[in-house]
């Protein structure tokens, strides 16, 4: 038998190898930089991080040409200058400790990693030192020169990835990615109301044209925060959301939610920040959305701008290199923090509806047409006295028409001719509810349709659906009762076991609490196995196993789980709906009176069961000016 000789290698056996740092770095840039809009994110990062009050960004091509950031920081000297593009070099962490982070960077990645795949030069000055600029492409560095500057620091990235092809076939079209990077920007704008934001493309030479711009704004922190959104978001959102501030074990939740009835179809206006860190965590996102689980319909989806603010001890962000990903020491206590907060100030807006569903109102209802010459009509009449109103009706009137006749009288007098006689006076007439039109929903004046209350406020009009009030106002109370006297159990006859892995056999076990709080009781059987031995009496027969598995596809997906509660709601839900006044029904004057008073004392009774909105309001200004009166 032969022995291998050790002196002779195996061509076919892999060799360790040294990368170079130009490989190094190109590597780290796939993880740092993905596409233009991550080049952006590092760039303005650094420049916030260097104390900047006022960022300019260029961009030229979506990103693909030209990137250039230019600020008004503490700037660095020329000695400064190579270390910045020396890989792990940083300003912001000493390396003692990774955990206590108070700045945006720290990895010391960024820099590098963009001039290993593109041309990048950086000219700054530091207060006490001349200006000076470096310049590095495809890793390759050049001396440091003497520059023109007055302050603060420019960099420009050029041709990005062309020093790695590869990663340009990946790339998405010049307005998909000005589109990204107009986000990025964006969400570090919310983050940093004191600092002003210009983004610009300059694609095809000159000046460009401005897509996005924010002033800085000082003041108070919830003002100064409400401007930026409002300038950010848009008007519509800053008039439509709650203010947020609560505080729970060091963590502090501070921001704007919407209104439910101001919904959208996707999740793309939610904004949430750690320590002023645009992040994306589903943890965060699942607690958000069942903040408003009970309000929306399943298609719909919540708009809010929240910031939690703690210690930097208390969340990891070293778990990814772009650093939007966090991870909580004690996750459960940021959830709760949320939703609470959230459900607190969704109860205090009480009955109040988003401004839009009355702007959409308002837009629906059609004006009369242009006349044929299609000049537009001017109206100039002025709304009459109530004196001169008398004189005129007075003028009016038949000469053999007794002063005191009313409109009723009249109406009976001249029956058979163009006015029809109306039924008795209604209920709902000015002196049923004396007063009522300078509360918050008015007082009844009519029904229309046996479906839609009108209501006259001290300065407009309410429509009110009166079926989706009081299915909200039912379901409100039958929450309460539930709340109040829990959810009854039922107790199955043979415990239904459930076979499960060990991981999901322990996440299940850790959430039985929450779900025994709804009348699902679960227990261990050994081993992997729990057993259902108990179900909500409210849903009837219950398929256990089923009901167990989407549980945790929940738990996977959100970090938390809503179903079993979401399910005892859709019932009571259903309960609520036949329980309510039903569409058709004509109502008294009192009793229309009776269910606006009772929707302004009760919590989102602005939204029926579904996320839709249950009155609108439209003001006599905006009334008239469709008539022409303003």
């Amino acid at each position: 038998m032969s022995i291998p000789d050790p002196q002779i290698s195996d061509p076919a056996r892999p060799v360790i190898r040294q990368l170079d740092d130009a490989a190094i770095n190109r590597i780290a840039a796939g993880e740092v930089v993905e596409r233009p809009a991550s080049a952006v994110k590092e760039l303005v990062e650094n420049a916030i991080d260097a104390g900047a009050t006022r960022i300019g960004i260029d961009i030229a091509d979506g990103g693909k040409t030209l990137i250039r950031v230019t600020d008004d920081g503490y700037g660095m000297s020329p000695e400064d200058l190579p270390l910045a593009l020396s890989r792990h070099a940083t300003s912001k962490i000493d390396g003692s400790d990774l955990l206590n982070i108070h700045t945006f960077g720290f990895r010391g990645e960024a820099l590098p990693s963009l001039g290993a795949v593109a041309r990048l030069s950086i000219t700054s000055r530091a207060k006490g030192h001349a200006a000076a600029t470096i310049r590095v492409a495809g890793g390759a560095l050049e001396p440091v020169r003497p520059a023109a500057l007055r302050s603060g620091t420019v960099v420009e990235l050029s041709d990005l990835f062309y020093a790695t092809p590869a990663r340009l076939k990946f790339m998405r079209s010049d307005r998909a990615e000005s589109q990204a990077i107009s986000d990025v920007v964006k969400r570090l704008a919310m983050a940093e109301p004191s600092i002003g934001f210009t983004l610009r493309d300059v694609s095809g030479g000159g000046q460009g044209r401005v897509t996005f711009r924010a002033d800085p704004l000082s003041g108070d922190l919830f003002d100064a925060l409400h401007g930026r959104l409002a300038s950010v978001l848009g008007r519509e959102f800053a008039e439509n959301a709650l203010k947020i501030d609560a505080t729970r074990d060091g963590i502090r939740l501070f921001g704007y939610a919407a209104l439910p009835t101001y919904s959208r179809g996707a999740a793309v206006a939610q904004f949430l920040f750690v320590n002023s860190r645009p992040v994306k965590d589903k943890m965060l996102q699942g607690a958000l959305r069942g903040a408003y689980f009970d309000f929306l319909s399943r298609d719909r989806h919540p708009a809010a701008a929240l910031f939690l603010d703690c210690d930097p001890e208390l969340v990891d962000v070293n778990v990814h290199p772009a650093k939007s990903e966090v991870r909580f020491r004690d996750p459960g206590i940021a959830r709760g923090l949320i939703v609470s907060a959230l459900r607190h100030a969704l109860a205090e807006a009480g009955h109040r509806a988003s401004t839009t569903v009355g702007g959409a109102t308002l837009g629906a209802l059609r004006p009369e047409p242009p006349s044929a010459s299609g000049a537009p009509r001017i109206y100039q009449m002025d709304r009459p006295s109530m004196a001169a109103r008398g004189a005129s009706y007075a003028g009016q009137r038949p000469a053999d028409m007794p002063p005191s006749m009313g409109f009723a009288e009249l109406s009976e007098s001249y029956s058979g001719q163009l006015i029809d006689a109306p039924g008795p006076a209604s209920p709902a007439g000015e002196d049923s509810a004396p007063g009522a039109e300078h509360l918050p929903l008015g007082a009844a004046r009519g029904q229309v349709h046996e479906n839609y209350i009108i209501a006259q406020t001290a300065d407009g009009m309410v429509i009110v659906d009166q079926h989706a009030a009081h299915e909200r106002l039912v379901y409100e109370k039958l929450k309460r009762q539930m709340a109040e006297n829990g959810v009854a159990a039922q107790a199955l006859l043979i415990p239904e076991i459930v076979e499960l892995s060990e991981n999901d056999c322990a996440r299940l076990l850790e959430v039985a609490p929450e779900l025994a709080k709804f009348g699902l009781g679960i227990e261990s059987f050994g081993g992997s196995a729990v057993a259902v031995r108990e179900t909500p009496a409210i849903l009837g027969e219950v398929n256990a196993s089923a009901m167990i598995r989407d549980i945790l596809d929940e738990l996977d997906d959100q970090g938390s789980s809503q179903l079993v509660q979401a399910k005892v709601e859709a019932i009571l839900s259903r309960v609520a709906c036949h329980g309510s006044i039903r569409s058709g029904r004509r109502m008294r004057g009192e009793e229309m009176n009776a269910l606006l008073r009772e929707m302004e004392a009760t919590p989102h009774s602005g939204q029926c069961n579904h996320g839709r909105p249950t009155y609108v309001e439209l003001k006599l200004a905006d009334i008239e000016r469709l008539f022409g009166r303003t």
